[in-house]
């Protein structure tokens, strides 16, 4: 797909030997995600007028003696699974994007996630059943793969949020590989993934092969990227092809060297699902995984817009949302796909359901620009359209069928929705 840029003077994070304050001052930003409470997992109920989310949770780690906590970081020889209800505060309580963590325990339901049941998944037909409950009209299964310095709790939870913040109409299962959930343990979560490949590789091809599934959709987080193509590279040598049910893939600040997911991507031949990447040039995770590899670019903080990226992209056929100039809670602007309000609904509208941003008479890309002009004719603001549409969409397709609609729109607003969705 994509070459990387070492030694380029115009790159816009240049090849530096990192200094032991960077490096440190670095880990101090990622250890503000690990001061989550532990023990959650232990059921509590839920609340009138919260909402509750059923999903399927596959593993490759070892037990945990702690029934809060059901499975920690280390490696277990064979994968398991259980069903977990998470109950989600009502939305009065809540913003779109975030996880309300309990404060202590028991978590108060009204205000803060809690678990409602977990029941361990022992028995093919148990999992068989699941599905036959879980499934809905579209008979679509969203899988989701958590990224790196992730405990068990941390996935579950956060995996719930999206499932409820994008409304989407899928039976959600997620695949949780053994990090131990510490920012120093860097290489020990990346051979994890490698250990967990083969799992989720057979995991992907049950769910192909099920013929109660419709489709199925593969989402992905950084360290997690690198599992996922791996699983559908593995699958595509194996089989000759990915499992033509696989029909969308979607990386989020994908922790993945560029050169790497080219050959990866290669590897998998002609026939290959849909892939939607989200990037942000600002994710500071990104750049610690960058200085440890050597100073290879990582996929998810790519310029789409620069060679040689954009026109090995449009060749591919791979779409690109740019969160760059998108602003959220997350001081490491690593999670943006699932904390921004705008994104995650997306997810759910149009990615996670099926449709990509090349499939339909109204694009990703034109929703934006219809974004756009509403705000314009309502508040009649040029800086106004600027940060209520962050997001650009890099695809040859929906960016043709925008140039119209910018071009009047730039009549009227001095052409500051055309900077904003990259034109």
């Amino acid at each position: 797909m994509t070459t990387s840029k070492r030694g380029s003077s115009s790159h816009p994070l240049p090849r530096r030997r990192p200094t032991l304050f960077t490096g440190v001052a670095l880990l101090v930003l990622l250890s503000a995600c690990a001061g989550r409470p532990q023990g959650v997992l232990v059921p509590t109920g839920s609340a009138p007028g919260a909402t509750k989310v059923d999903m399927l949770v596959a593993t490759t780690r070892a037990p945990s003696k702690d029934p809060g906590i059901l499975f920690g970081g280390e490696r277990a020889t064979k994968m398991t699974a259980a069903e977990i209800v998470v109950s989600i505060p009502p939305d009065r309580n809540r913003k779109v994007g975030q996880v309300q963590w309990p404060k202590k325990l028991p978590p108060n339901p009204e205000r803060e996630f809690s678990t409602v049941s977990v029941s361990p998944l022992l028995e093919r037909r148990e999992v068989e059943t699941w599905l036959d409950e879980s499934l809905p009209k579209s008979r679509r299964l969203l899988i989701f793969v958590h990224g790196f310095n992730n405990r068990y709790e941390d996935a579950v939870y956060r995996f719930a949020q999206i499932v409820h913040d994008s409304r989407a109409e899928v039976a959600p299962m997620i695949f949780t590989w053994p990090s131990r959930g510490s920012i120093f343990d860097y290489n020990y979560d990346k051979e994890s993934t490698n250990y967990s490949r083969d799992a989720l590789e057979e995991l992907l091809r049950r769910a192909a092969k099920d013929p109660r599934v419709s489709d199925v959709t593969v989402m992905a987080h950084s360290m997690g990227s690198w599992l996922t193509v791996e699983a559908l590279r593995q699958m595509a040598i194996r089989d000759g092809r990915v499992a033509p049910k696989i029909t969308n893939v979607i990386l989020a600040s994908p922790d993945l060297d560029v050169d790497v997911f080219r050959t990866q991507f290669e590897a998998m031949g002609p026939r290959k699902p849909k892939f939607t990447l989200f990037v942000s040039r600002d994710d500071r995770a990104l750049l610690i995984s960058r200085r440890i590899a050597g100073n290879v670019e990582r996929l998810g903080q790519i310029n789409p817009n620069e060679e040689p990226y954009k026109s090995e992209l449009e060749k591919a056929g791979i779409t690109v949302l740019d969160l760059t100039a998108l602003q959220t809670g997350d001081s490491l602007n690593h999670g943006k796909f699932a904390e921004s309000p705008e994104v995650v609904r997306l997810l759910g509208n149009r990615l996670i359901a099926g449709q990509t941003v090349t499939d339909s008479e109204i694009g990703l890309g034109q929703r934006v620009g219809a974004v756009a002009l509403g705000t314009a004719q309502t508040v009649g603001s040029a800086a106004s359209v600027a940060v209520s549409t962050p997001i650009a969409i890099f695809d040859p397709e929906t960016r043709d069928t925008l140039d119209d609609q910018l071009q009047q729109l730039g009549r009227t607003a001095g052409g500051t929705v055309a900077t904003t969705v990259g034109q």
